[in-house]
């Protein structure tokens, strides 16, 4: 059974009028997979809060205490896009312990994956600064995770969300456990992402950018992505799959788009289960990032768990 991990808190971080990175991109979610019947189908478990020192394993405790203290005080902006709400320290913290929930039930043996329904987002989040909507970097806190508490050597994050994750990639950018890739439209937000940026010192090579254009189409898109995972990442041999699933490379998303069609997602999800049960017992954990036509993110999403629970 697929794990599904959610909770109401999610909603509380309020990021005002107007704002594309709302609480309807996820109440509209949680409405549809329950009237659809999926909801039912999946293990669906609320998140626990990621710790101080969780949080701390890919943020410094400065950073952290700012955030903390910005929601404490009635809330504010980071930067022109990046809200912290009264709320937005509680929604975060649960928002990173979603996917260590789900890793922690997956390393029992009692799922092989799982999905975190959350926000706020996390890829753009840099160890040190908050941007692109993004607090803390809930995808990085969980491959330190993975590395500190279970010794994994060999952790693999795909990143299909429309803008490059510059916050994950900073994070692992000198680490050779970790194979960060990431397709995704160049030049666009935030400014980052060229294919010559594969990581540097023990690192080198263990960073994989595919800058695409605007207009590349759904079969190009799925060639290269295909390539990429039956190639590098067999190459690799992963121990556990983290996915970044941005849902804003859909073709009608307001923000990004990249031509995709609803059911390219499920075909994504696929190739990475592919791999998953290639290498590491089809364990994957994937996080929500992107994805803001409201009311068709539902279905991406809905086609991201069909696969996932192979429906």
């Amino acid at each position: 059974m697929t794990l599904l991990i959610y909770d109401d808190i999610f909603l509380k971080h309020d990021t005002g009028y107007g704002h594309p990175e709302n609480a309807k991109r996820l109440e509209n979610t949680v409405k549809y997979l329950q009237a659809s019947g999926l909801w039912d189908q999946l293990r669906v478990e609320r998140p626990r809060a990621a710790s101080l020192e969780e949080v701390k394993l890919v943020h410094p405790q400065s950073y952290i205490e700012t955030i903390k203290q910005i929601a404490d005080t009635g809330g504010g902006w980071l930067d022109g896009d990046t809200v912290v709400s009264r709320a937005s320290y509680d929604a975060a913290v649960h928002a990173a312990g979603a996917p260590l929930t789900a890793i922690d039930l997956i390393m029992k043996g009692e799922e092989k994956n799982g999905f975190c329904l959350v926000r706020p987002p996390g890829h753009h989040a840099t160890p040190s600064r908050g941007m692109g909507f993004c607090l803390f970097n809930n995808v990085a806190i969980a491959a330190k995770y993975l590395q500190s508490k279970y010794h994994l050597e060999k952790i693999l994050i795909v990143d299909w969300d429309v803008h490059h994750g510059n916050g994950t990639q900073d994070a692992f950018y000198n680490d050779p456990a970790v194979l960060y890739f990431s397709m995704h439209r160049y030049p666009f937000y935030p400014g980052s992402g060229r294919k010559e940026e594969d990581g540097q010192g023990k690192g080198k090579g263990f960073n994989v950018n595919v800058p695409l254009s605007f207009d590349t189409m759904p079969e190009r898109y799925i060639e290269i992505f295909t390539d990429v995972m039956e190639q590098r990442v067999n190459q690799f041999v992963p121990e556990f799959i983290i996915i970044s699933a941005g849902f804003d490379i859909y073709k009608k998303d307001p923000i990004g788009g990249l031509n995709l069609n609803i059911n390219d997602f499920g075909t994504l999800t696929e190739i990475v289960m592919e791999s998953a049960e290639r290498h590491c017992k089809g364990r994957i954990v994937s996080c929500l990032e992107g994805g803001y036509h409201l009311s068709d993110l539902p279905l991406c999403i809905e086609a991201h768990l069909k696969a996932l629970f192979r429906v």
